[in-house]
């Protein structure tokens, strides 16, 4: 069967070209309204055929900004211009586009917002202004950071807007010392590090998630997040810190002298995802020391405030009290920061100031983490993120990054069996499509053939006629309900789909990839969906997001509340929007706190609850924010059985009773919640996809890729 479809444009924020998705010329030139046919648009018939490609391309510039930043574009000549494709977000740093505007004039003002693919400029005449529009529009420039190449869109603009930035201060009880070390003595700590030598102790050295790391003094296990207290490493910290941490101690920028060394080495484009050290584990203080290399490091509060570090090379990071115990800290896997251009600023928070802000590439930064084993319990001011505040280990949960065999059975039985036993409970959950994914598939062209990879029971499947849909699952209970609705559908894993390569216009993966437990088998899953996608074909990706609250609004699932005391059960959760509905872990009205005593009473309520004590797991309390990446979320069983006969006659127990407990089990599902950026991130390292878009939707991290 062969089907010719034409790809419908769409803008691409924050970080790639326009030029890719610019309508045809007749759809554009409907766009073109009378007041913008002034004495060069009478002249349009005699133009050459580049000269009017140019033009469709700038007002699409023009239409584009408006529509999606509120940028409005005027036809007459002003001192200011907006130039699309010309920002931070898609690649050009600050030094290469001040030096291509200013060949045209004096500049008073080159603004770069971050993440953003278009940049503000104001000349000092309307004259300079005129000459950048005539030489700029449609001039393709090499990035120099990456040899990429882009074209350039320019339009006046009357003003630009912008508002002051007020300087962000550091988390408290953080502490940066500049040029701790000497470029000599940066150079022998670097040299004496043998990432060769054969280490007679299991796993003291490693590659974890691609980078390399090595522990002294105690070795750090990533399997529970913790140190074995009672089995140090034979030979202590290398002699070579001896006088850095007794200069420390000295200055005062630490109160105890460390025990415990981790080494790790960051190639440009590797990260560490945001964590908080494990309260039990270590003392007050954690210091790292960045060798080799520059980076930007994210601090983030539980209120979803952050702050951009930047960590000098030479320099020296102490965290203490707040910074330590309640920030997150991560460094974004990602090949260039964002930065300060000038030279007042080389440390401290990143502020986003637009007037001053560039690209940096990264260099192979080498991290000196020093820290204190701690010989007590923690009793810090910070109970809810305090794993020995909270009864038990909140960061033992067991990391399967670097285990591929556990991984498939942990999916296996708390993703996989439990779908099979929830699913006719789930499917009367779903049948509220989410807005943003019904506005993708009506915006595919007719005829499109759409593969939806992990479908569930289909509620995607029937939203546009005019596409060709198939679904798949890993639930056979699931692909069943499917064929009731007279959906085509088939099972199969996420990792393996039996379809043919480059087969599919458009793929969709919704609420699926975060139930992968490593973050191979997450790439894996988008690598797949990029294999199934002919070339311009695109993919729109939804995962559950860390961040339940975001730019100061908490998602529909905080929100929700359900006053279910007194009242009989219902089935629909569903909300007018239906999106949270989704990502709703507990629809029976059995309040979440009850998990524990469920854990402790599995033999009588069934389910598989009993298991959750063996997998050290978290288990999340519903409606609330999550405090780790890797978490088993409760999902009361309305029921105990997926039989359509027996479910129907407990939807009238009175909620809370007796009986209804009975019925009840708690099933926990696992889940990866994505971190902000960490979904962009992992796609970013495909060669053969690019980002169209990103963006956060009601508690769900979202991109739409396109297939190179």
């Amino acid at each position: 069967m062969g089907v010719v479809v034409k790809v419908s444009p769409e803008w691409l924020p924050p970080a790639r070209n326009l030029e890719c998705f610019l309508p045809s010329a007749v759809a554009l030139s409907l766009q073109i309204s009378s007041a913008e046919m002034d004495s060069t648009g009478q002249n349009n018939l005699k133009r050459n055929k580049s000269e009017k490609k140019l033009l469709r391309k700038q007002i699409k510039a023009r239409n584009t900004l408006m529509r999606h930043e509120g940028i409005e574009c005027v036809s007459h000549t002003t001192k200011s211009l907006v130039v699309a494709n010309g920002g931070l977000g898609n690649g050009v740093n600050r030094h290469q586009l001040l030096r291509l505007v200013e060949e045209c004039g004096l500049v008073e003002a080159l603004l770069m917002p971050p993440n953003k693919p278009y940049s503000f400029m104001k000349y000092g005449s309307t004259e300079e202004a005129k000459k950048a529009y005539d030489t700029l529009n449609g001039k393709e420039i090499t990035l120099e950071d990456s040899n990429q190449n882009v074209t350039l869109y320019v339009n006046f603009v009357e003003k630009v807007h912008w508002e002051d930035i007020i300087p962000i201060s550091l988390p408290p009880g953080l502490m940066m010392v500049e040029e701790l070390v000497s470029p000599e003595e940066e150079q022998k700590m670097l040299e004496s590090i043998d990432w060769t030598e054969n280490e007679v102790i299991q796993n003291a050295q490693k590659s974890l998630k691609h980078r390399r790391v090595k522990h002294f003094g105690y070795e750090f296990r990533y399997d529970n997040n913790n140190v074995d207290k009672d089995k140090p490493l034979h030979g202590g910290l290398p002699g070579i810190c001896s006088m850095l941490l007794e200069k420390c101690l000295k200055q005062g920028y630490i109160k105890h002298k460390p025990d415990q060394l981790t080494i790790n080495q960051y190639e440009p484009g590797q990260g560490i995802p945001p964590h908080i050290d494990t309260h039990s584990a270590f003392e007050d203080e954690i210091t790292s020391l960045s060798l080799g290399a520059e980076i930007v490091m994210d601090f983030k509060h539980p209120d979803g405030r952050t702050v951009a570090v930047m960590l000098p090379q030479r320099s020296l990071l102490v965290m203490t009290g707040e910074s330590r115990y309640l920030w997150t800290h991560g460094i974004t896997p990602r090949k260039f920061d964002i930065v300060h251009a000038s030279e007042r600023q080389k440390v401290g928070s990143v502020t986003p100031d637009v007037g001053d802000l560039t690209l940096n590439r990264r260099g192979t930064r080498t991290s000196f983490t020093f820290r204190k084993v701690r010989r007590s319990p923690c009793n810090c001011i910070y109970p809810s993120v305090c794993d020995s505040q909270q009864g038990h280990q909140r960061e033992e949960a067991p990391s399967f990054h670097d285990s591929e065999t556990e991984a498939p059975k942990l999916e296996q039985e708390y993703v996989h069996k439990v779908y099979e036993e929830i699913a006719t409970h789930f499917s009367s959950t779903r049948h509220s499509p989410w807005p943003q994914i019904v506005e993708f598939l009506r915006t595919l062209p007719k005829g499109s053939i759409v593969a939806d990879i992990g479908c569930g029971n289909g509620k995607y499947l029937g939203i546009n006629k005019d596409l060709y849909m198939i679904g798949c699952d890993r639930s056979q209970n699931l692909v069943d309900i499917c064929g009731e609705k007279k959906f085509q559908a088939f099972v199969c894993d996420a990792l393996s789909v039996p379809v043919r390569n480059s087969s599919c216009d458009a793929c969709i993966s919704i609420a699926v990839i975060h139930h992968f437990s490593t973050a191979e088998r997450r790439l894996a899953a988008v690598c797949e969906l990029a294999r199934l996608l002919r070339p311009g074909g695109k993919a729109l990706i939804y995962v559950w997001a860390m961040e339940q609250e975001y730019n100061k609004q908490k998602s529909k699932y905080l929100k929700e509340k359900r006053a279910s005391k007194g009242k009989e059960e219902e089935i629909n959760t569903d909300v007018a929007w239906g999106l949270f509905c989704d990502q709703t872990h507990d629809n029976g009205s059995q309040d979440s706190a009850c998990s524990d005593q469920i854990l402790n009473d599995s033999k009588d309520k069934g389910g598989n609850a009993k298991q959750v004590i063996n997998s050290k797991l978290p288990v999340h309390t519903n409606r609330t924010s999550f405090h780790s990446q890797d978490v088993l979320v409760p999902w009361h069983l309305k029921g105990g059985t997926n039989k359509k006969g027996e479910y129907a006659k407990v939807l009238q127990l009175p909620a809370g009773s007796k009986e209804l407990q009975e019925f009840s089990p708690v099933f926990h599902r696992y889940y990866h919640v994505f971190c902000e950026g960490e979904l962009e991130a992992a796609c970013k390292t495909l060669d053969c996809i690019r980002i169209q878009k990103s963006y956060y939707d009601q508690g769900n991290w979202c991109v739409v890729l396109e297939k190179q």
